[in-house]
């Protein structure tokens, strides 16, 4: 796996695509195995699973940079994600173009005798955008993809008179374009966002396998 120095620069504003507004547990990296029994020689993957947050992107790079002198890491990330925050998505999407990983939706799950599998996985909202920066992408069959508007919380007072809480703002077009311009950069058509634009933040668009090669996010196989 070939990895390169990166510069990283997040944007100043993020906004919010979120499944739910719930917390969750923020990204983590790791290592598994790909392989049969080949021991110690087994080719490795990055593991990438929880919500992306600002951070991200660079604690991604880190992690690369820890990991680059293993001859077994292959430029394979496999991603599990209820999604988190677009911009460093996208961020994070372009590290994993920069340094040549392939994306794959699915985690890695052990069995009784502590060997690793890979099991159908997902990436919803802004996970999608990272998943774009893959140089190839692959959503197994089993594995959901989903998308709907991205919003931004932001604090503001309580319509019911509660005196406090949160509000949801939406994007007035700007953003829009920023990912039209990125998804067709990645070589992903920019009909995917004009679907999650559509959908309202409450649901998901789950994409269908025919959606998902249509619009050129991936294949079924790696």
């Amino acid at each position: 796996m070939a990895f390169r120095t990166l510069t990283i620069g997040l944007a100043a504003v993020f906004l919010s695509l979120a499944a739910s507004v719930s917390a969750r547990a923020e990204m983590q990296f790791s290592l598994t195995t790909i392989g049969g029994s080949c021991g110690s020689h087994c080719p490795l993957a990055i593991v990438a699973d929880g919500e992306i947050t600002d951070s991200t992107p660079d604690e991604f790079v880190a992690f690369v940079r820890a990991n680059a002198r293993s001859r077994n890491v292959r430029s394979v990330v496999l991603l599990n994600s209820p999604g988190g925050k677009v911009v460093a998505s996208m961020e994070l999407g372009r590290v994993f173009r920069k340094v040549g990983a392939a994306t794959v939706v699915a985690r890695a799950v052990s069995d009784s005798e502590g060997h690793s599998h890979l099991a159908a996985g997902r990436c919803f909202s802004a996970c999608v955008y990272a998943l774009m920066g893959g140089r190839k992408r692959v959503v197994p069959a089993q594995s959901l993809v989903g998308v709907h508007r991205m919003f931004a919380l932001e604090a503001g007072a309580d319509p019911a008179g509660g005196g406090g809480g949160a509000r949801r703002r939406f994007d007035n077009g700007d953003m829009r374009n920023t990912l039209s311009r990125y998804s067709q950069s990645m070589g992903v058509s920019r009909e995917l966002i004009a679907t999650a634009e559509r959908t309202p933040t409450e649901t998901l668009h789950l994409l269908s396998p025919s959606e998902v090669a249509r619009w050129r996010l991936g294949s079924t196989r790696f």
